[in-house]
């Protein structure tokens, strides 16, 4: 009895840090004894524990209670030790195994992609990439699907101080163009590098969406131009956008339209 009662008064606190959770102004402890039908005084102790611990904090104008910093500080630590590669890898390959191409893993750093997870398919294909390398991001599918949710000051910025090398002759250099380009991918919720990386080679990426919606990192499949057709990046472009939306919220993102 004692045990279970133990459990049922965790239960009821993380209840009430959920309850907290979802209202910006805060709750009172009326109207959370209430909402999860508990008695007033036995709330009102679950939250003077967790006002103790740093788990809730109470407004000292209003008297509600809100979310405590502790809660912060926690998931911050969370973030900090995710692995990304391993955290993804089910993922890609899952892609690997559904498209047989290379499947290419990036983050964003200092205004260029690092890849660093790298598949090769069951297809021999020929690139230039590898674990380690840095590439630049306005003529790569993953660069551009980073860069679709970054500031256009920062865009700006990047485009500036790293340049638009042409790599093809499909390669965008123009910025009033690249940033239409960009206002595209946000739109679609993908980007594509049509060859303008490299001749020979057709891309597709999604952005990949932590925590607080912010975006570093993406995720592409890159295969032939001869087989990576316009009605096959039709289908991909579903496939991607349902993996790029299930890695987001394993990392802590919550589903909405992206």
């Amino acid at each position: 009895m004692e045990r279970e009662n133990m459990v049922k008064s965790v239960g009821r606190a993380l209840d009430i840090i959920t309850l907290v959770s979802l209202k910006k102004g805060g709750l009172g402890v009326t109207e959370i004894a209430n909402q999860i039908d508990f008695n007033k005084s036995s709330v009102y102790r679950i939250l003077s524990t967790l006002v103790q611990y740093g788990y809730i904090e109470q407004d000292e104008d209003t008297s509600r209670y809100k979310l405590g910093y502790k809660l912060l500080e926690i998931s911050s630590k969370l973030l900090e030790s995710i692995d990304l590669r391993a955290e993804t890898k089910p993922f890609l390959l899952q892609l690997e195994k559904e498209t047989n191409e290379v499947i290419h893993l990036v983050v964003y750093d200092q205004g260029e992609v690092v890849y660093i997870e790298k598949l090769e398919g069951n297809e021999t294909l020929r690139m230039h990439s590898k674990v380690g390398k840095r590439a630049s991001m306005h003529c790569t599918s993953v660069g551009k699907a980073i860069l679709a949710y970054l500031p256009t000051s920062v865009v700006l910025d990047i485009l500036e101080r790293r340049g638009m090398a042409r790599q093809t002759d499909k390669t965008i250099t123009n910025k009033e163009d690249f940033i239409q380009e960009l206002a595209n991918v946000k739109r679609r919720g993908y980007a594509l590098d049509l060859e303008e990386n490299e001749y020979g080679i057709t891309c597709i990426a999604v952005p990949i969406f932590y925590h607080l919606a912010k975006v570093v990192s993406a995720v592409s499949v890159s295969g032939p131009t001869l087989r990576m057709t316009e009605e096959r990046l039709t289908h991909l472009q579903t496939l991607m956008l349902y993996i790029g939306k299930q890695i987001s919220a394993r990392l802590g993102y919550e589903l909405r339209s992206i």
